[in-house]
């Protein structure tokens, strides 16, 4: 059975920085391109980041990029998503998600149930 199981969110204020992390078992991970989504009330799901090929391969939004850094430690099994300079519209349920690779980043095989991170002005 698949398992992402994310860690890491909760509350901070604007300027601050939050590290989430995201665990997999189940799978062969090396097999899988790794990403972040994050889903804001009234708002449909986006992609925030993504990793592949052990680090290689990154793709960040551009509302994200230069303040959000992945990263992936295949040794754990393990996604990393460090934000820095968090800005209140940050706030959302962000989820971790594993595509196969070859298959873009839009339609993952699996997701976690998310974390949440609330981002006070």
């Amino acid at each position: 059975q698949v398992q992402l199981v994310e860690a890491g969110g909760g509350l901070v204020q604007a300027g601050g920085s939050l590290r989430l992390s995201c665990t997999a078992s189940g799978l062969t991970y090396s097999n899988y391109a790794m990403a972040w989504f994050r889903q804001a009330p009234e708002k449909e799901r986006e992609i925030v980041a993504g990793i592949v090929d052990y680090g290689s391969n990154t793709y960040y939004s551009d509302s994200v990029k230069g303040r959000f850094t992945i990263s992936t430690d295949n040794a754990k099994k393990t996604v990393y998503l460090q934000m820095n300079s968090l800005k209140p519209e940050d706030t959302a349920v962000y989820y971790c998600a594993a595509t196969l690779r070859g298959n873009g980043w839009y339609a993952p095989q699996y997701w976690g149930k998310g974390t949440l991170v609330t981002v006070s002005s």
